[in-house]
């Protein structure tokens, strides 16, 4: 049985790889794995932020599938789930929506979300935010002086993920220390998600003046209530700041890498991808938000099957549902009723046809599917986005930036997508379950809201 390590990235766009063809060498180590490895030119994502992406990558199935993305289903079959039973599976994170609360620990022996271990900061800060009143005088004064310290003096008070480097110690010593197969390890990375506070070296490697941290504070608070106001030198430090977020996220992969393959074995089975891109004012805003263009649907994924393979590309159209399946694939393991992605060893092994031609993506402003309802599909030529009450169509072949609505000029193409857009949503219907709320604590909903999330 293959041992398998999958790595994840908080919102990498695809098109900032060394590996793509970008012009700054910002993924050295996943650029390795693709030299040896399976690269795919176009992967997408079926959501525009994690919390409605990550079922897609661990469950095979869409946002709005199984009754929402509040929390993850029993229905949902995990990919830890469906592992035959010999495997031991750890998992390592730091985005709270992904937490052992929301569903996300089922069927790992092993699982870090640092909802239970938080950094030392954060712990005070999470004291003080439990045992004040939310409406009460003291907890305003400090919750204001917060917000005034990084939007006026630029200062970052505790941190609303754990940084790379440690979650790759705690996911090293965990895989150091499973000395029998066969395993599966999964490591998720958010130091590419906003705030973007990379260390210096890495800011140097790229040839960047180190930008100071309290300017990049500052300005990621501006990304964030006032994109319209960033100027076209401030984008270009938000970028390279961005890179330079990469840049120390790829060197913990490599170092990753390394370690496991030495404990493991060169065979091990190496994944990495991303749960969503990042938008520096394509369309107007920054960050992540529900648009459904390529700059936050576009996505990495590189799939390395051992030290020694050739570099194959694929510019095959697939999507994040498509991972678990594979993996499900490669350990012999059953694919679940539930998984609505294929497995890519057709593509991987050069044998078989692949049987994706498009890429559909859903969204609820209310994560249960109430409220506005957003749905996308995509094919090599076309993107067609239905918001609201309105849509909008893109020949991507003419309009690869996606600036021209051509709906009133298709008719007949528009109501051809609709009708696969029917089909979806009437899968999700059919798929429909009553899942639970979480109820989330302050300290939470603070960490939450200090990556940009609305809770």
């Amino acid at each position: 049985m293959r041992d398998v390590l999958l790595i994840t990235v908080d919102s990498l766009r695809a098109d900032h790889l060394s590996a793509a063809g970008y012009e700054r060498e910002t993924t050295p180590s996943v650029d390795r794995l693709a030299a040896n490895g399976h690269r795919f030119t176009n992967a997408f994502a079926h959501a525009c932020a994690t919390r409605a992406s990550f079922p897609s990558i661990l469950t095979s199935s869409t946002a709005l599938m199984y009754g929402g993305y509040e929390s993850l289903s029993e229905n949902r079959t995990l990919v830890t789930e469906a592992l035959p039973a010999a495997y031991r599976s750890g998992g390592f994170h730091s985005n709270l929506y992904l937490s052992a609360e929301f569903g996300y620990s089922r069927g790992f022996d092993f699982f870090f979300d640092s909802k239970t271990d938080p950094s030392p900061t954060a712990r005070v800060k999470g004291a003080v935010e439990e045992r004040l009143d939310e409406d009460g005088w003291l907890y305003g004064v400090l919750s204001r002086a917060v917000d005034t310290a990084e939007k006026e003096a630029g200062v970052n008070v505790g941190s609303a993920y754990v940084r790379a480097d440690d979650i790759t110690e705690k996911a090293i010593d965990w895989a150091e220390n499973e000395r029998d197969g066969p395993r599966f390890l999964w490591t998720h990375y958010m130091d590419v998600h906003h705030p973007y506070r990379p260390p210096e070296r890495h800011q140097r490697a790229l040839g960047i003046d180190p930008v100071p941290e309290r300017e990049a504070i500052k300005l990621r608070r501006k990304m964030i209530e006032a994109p319209a106001e960033i100027t076209d030198d401030e984008r270009e430090t938000l970028i390279d700041l961005y890179d330079a977020e990469i840049r120390f996220t790829d060197a913990e992969i490599g170092r990753l890498v390394e370690h496991v393959r030495v404990a493991w074995g060169d065979d091990t089975m190496v994944i990495v991808t991303a749960d969503h891109g990042e938008a520096f004012g394509e369309h107007g805003g920054y960050s992540h938000t529900q648009t459904f263009h390529d700059e936050v649907l576009h996505v990495p994924l590189i799939v390395n099957c051992g030290s020694d393979g050739p570099a194959t590309t694929h510019d095959e159209l697939v999507g994040l549902a498509d991972v678990t399946p594979t993996i499900i694939d490669y350990v012999d393991g059953e694919q679940s009723n539930s998984f609505v992605g294929h497995s890519l060893r057709p593509l991987l092994d050069g044998e078989g046809d692949w049987p994706r031609e498009h890429v559909v993506g859903d969204w609820a402003d209310g994560n249960r599917g109430g409220g506005e309802r957003r749905f996308a599909y995509r094919d090599r030529r076309w993107k067609y986005i239905e918001r609201g009450d309105g849509h909008v169509l893109y020949d991507l072949a003419a309009d690869p930036g996606e600036h021209e609505n051509v709906a009133d000029g298709h008719p007949e193409v528009c109501e051809r997508l609709r009708g696969v857009l029917d089909d979806h949503r009437e899968r999700v219907a059919a798929s429909a379950d009553d899942i639970r709320t979480v109820e989330m604590d302050e300290s939470t909903k603070k960490r939450l809201r200090d990556l940009g999330y609305a809770e």
